[in-house]
């Protein structure tokens, strides 16, 4: 089953908020058909203030924890599902080449899943070129989201 289809069974939504893939995510879910269905919106926050200013990451998670950590992931994945009235938000921010940035290695992504359920991070090393990374973060956060959508039963509700 796709995303989509996973979503429209559950009747179910989502947004993105989307650092270094600046959109591809929710792009590419509306490559699917049927995707106005349960795509929402999403936030490009590419620029770190924006995290803040527009997913409402709290600009002390930022200062301490830099855009690519695990918190500022979560706030991102919370934010989005706020500001868009989504049942889940998923972030994506990280590093896509091809200088490191304020130590953080090429190819580390943070993605964030945000439902009723509570938030969780995960942490991907990519490699490849600044094109390859931003699609494989891409292909994994869709597919992470789909593995959690599953785990929800036909009404939407995380299963115990």
């Amino acid at each position: 089953m796709n995303l989509v289809d996973a979503l429209r069974r559950r009747s179910l939504t989502v947004a993105f908020c989307e650092s270094l893939t600046a959109g591809l995510a929710a792009a590419t879910l509306a490559d699917t058909p049927g995707a106005s269905d349960v795509l929402r919106g999403g936030l490009i926050t590419y620029a770190t203030d924006l995290k803040g200013l527009l997913a409402g990451v709290p600009s002390h998670t930022l200062r301490t924890y830099g855009p690519v950590s695990p918190e500022v992931a979560a706030g991102m994945a919370e934010g989005v599902r706020e500001v868009c009235l989504a049942d889940w938000g998923v972030s994506l921010t990280g590093v896509a080449g091809p200088d490191p940035q304020d130590g953080h290695p090429v190819g580390e992504v943070w993605i964030g899943y945000a439902g009723e359920g509570g938030v969780e991070t995960e942490k991907l090393n990519l490699s490849g070129t600044r094109r390859d990374i931003r699609e494989a973060a891409v292909d994994a956060a869709l597919r992470g989201l789909l593995t959690r959508v599953e785990q929800t039963d036909p009404a939407g509700r995380c299963r115990e």
